[in-house]
Order: C-alpha cells, then structure tokens, then sequence
C-alpha cells in the first residue's frame, strides 16, 4: 500500500541546495587545479574527490525530496 510523505517540505530546500551545488562546482575546479600541478598532493585529491561524491548524493536526495509523491 502506498504511503505518503508525511514530513513537511523544509522551506529552505532549495537555498541549501543551491549551496551544495556551488560547493560541488567548486571542487570540480580545485581538483582540476590539484590534478594540474605536478607536486599534487594525492591524499588531498581523493578527499575531494569523496566529499564531491558525498555532496552529489546529498544533493540527489534533497532533489527528490523536491518532487512531490504520486500516488500509483
């Protein structure tokens, strides 16, 4: 049986959003300059690179909680 969503939609969703996908956006530049010079400094590449892939699921879940639940 289908349920819905009984949590509230927080207000500030996509104010937050928009945040994330600046964040996500800037690492994609500071990796790319990382990645560039040649005394990279690895470690610091992959945490990037994990916080980028945090941020594009955060930022995949905060999208669906935008669409709203249709009954089937």
């Amino acid at each position: 049986m289908y349920a819905p969503r009984m949590e509230p939609l927080d207000p500030d969703l996509p104010g937050r959003l928009a945040t994330l996908r600046q964040e996500h956006r800037d690492l994609d530049v500071a990796i790319a300059r990382l990645q560039a010079d040649i005394a990279m400094d690895e470690m610091a590449v992959k945490r990037m690179k994990k916080r980028k892939l945090q941020l594009k699921d955060c930022i995949a879940r905060m999208e669906s909680a935008l669409i709203p639940d249709e009954p089937a």
